[in-house]
């Protein structure tokens, strides 16, 4: 724990001495981090060796250290066990510079040395490709901050749960590393939760087979429900849209968002399709779209209405999709309206 209270502390000027040396801006750390500053020991001119080391330029080292400067209150000694263990799914330490420069806050959280190697050998093991462990390491550190018997726990209860499901054996790795890959944050879940969930989903009827499939389709993000909140959305759908229980599975299965999303968030995105004019038949047609926030849903209106699309009488379905998927159907709208209608029999006006 480092001391943060400034009135009785002052900044260290042999620290501050040093990261001018390296053309680093103080003022910057002040305004953000200025604790950093008062730490009777840092290591600025060793952090800024291993990183010219490793290949990093002047400009890199002082970037690296505006954006972290509490890289300098670790000792070289972690650094370095912390630059081993990254070189491990890195291909060279041109990459790895490269990394620590876009995530130093990743790579300078050295606290869990033990269990990153331990996880980065059994995500190894495992089959996941280096460039993907990598893109945890950044994006989602806290799952290494695990110990790996806990990784492992989760990942044999979704291995085990996948194969009493109708899973094949043969499918069952390149599920896992799929689901793991679109969805790393899985990993913080416990066991428990894990399996309250799936048994929440076949005591609501839906088949193994279904199951599976909403696994897929969910990423994993079902992990990160409860129970309680799956129940009300799922009985706030069953409401707005008055239909049965077989009727609600399947809305579910066509829009997992049903499931996912609280009731809060549908009861804004419903109002915000109402307001519009859309009905709830129409809704009910196509519930992907509450997969959309309001905003997302009011500028593609105000797209199609200019070209003349009535969205109240037509269908939802090119309001759906991705961006990429919204642009495709707007072209073709748009195409549609610009191209001269042909005539066959008009006759043919030719200049003498």
């Amino acid at each position: 724990a480092y001391t943060t209270d400034a009135k009785s502390r002052e900044e260290n000027k042999k620290t501050i001495e040093s990261l001018y040396r390296l053309s680093v801006d103080v003022k910057k750390i002040r305004r953000l981090k200025e604790w950093v500053l008062l730490q009777d020991v840092a290591y600025v001119k060793e952090i800024a060796g291993i990183l010219q080391e490793m290949g990093a330029d002047e400009t890199t080292v002082a970037n690296i250290l505006e954006r972290c400067p509490e890289a300098v209150l670790h000792t070289p000694a972690e650094i370095n066990s912390q630059r081993a263990v990254w070189q491990l799914v890195c291909q060279n330490e041109k990459q790895l510079i490269k990394l620590i420069e876009q995530f130093p806050e990743s790579f300078f959280t050295t606290e869990y040395h033990e269990n990153q190697k331990a996880n980065i050998l059994f995500f190894q093991e495992l089959g996941l490709k280096n460039n993907i462990i990598t893109r945890f390491l950044t994006s989602a550190p806290s799952i290494f901050y695990n110990p790996v018997e806990k990784n492992k726990n989760v990942i044999e209860t979704l291995q085990r749960n996948y194969l009493s499901l109708g899973g094949s054996d043969a499918n069952m790795k390149t599920w896992i590393l799929k689901l793991l890959s679109q969805n790393p944050f899985i990993l913080l879940n416990s066991s428990t939760a894990i399996q309250e969930n799936l048994e929440f989903l076949q005591k609501n009827d839906f088949t193994d087979h279904e199951v599976l499939q909403l696994l897929s389709k969910l990423k994993g993000f079902i992990f990160q429900l409860s129970s309680t909140t799956m129940q009300k959305s799922m009985l706030f759908s069953k409401n707005v849209f008055k239909c049965s229980d077989q009727e609600l599975k399947q809305l579910v299965l066509k829009c997992p968002a049903l499931l996912y999303y609280s009731v809060p968030v549908l009861e804004e995105r419903l109002e915000g399709l109402l307001k519009e004019g859309i009905s709830v038949v129409q809704i009910r047609e196509t519930p992907m779209v509450l997969e959309l926030t309001t905003q997302i849903v009011q500028y593609r209106i105000k797209k199609l209405s200019a070209l003349g699309y009535d969205i109240k009488s037509g269908t939802l379905e090119s309001l759906n999709g991705t961006k990429k998927d919204f642009e495709v159907n707007y072209g073709k709208i748009q195409s549609k309206k610009e191209r001269p209608i042909f005539n066959p029999v008009a006759p043919i006006n030719i200049e003498d």
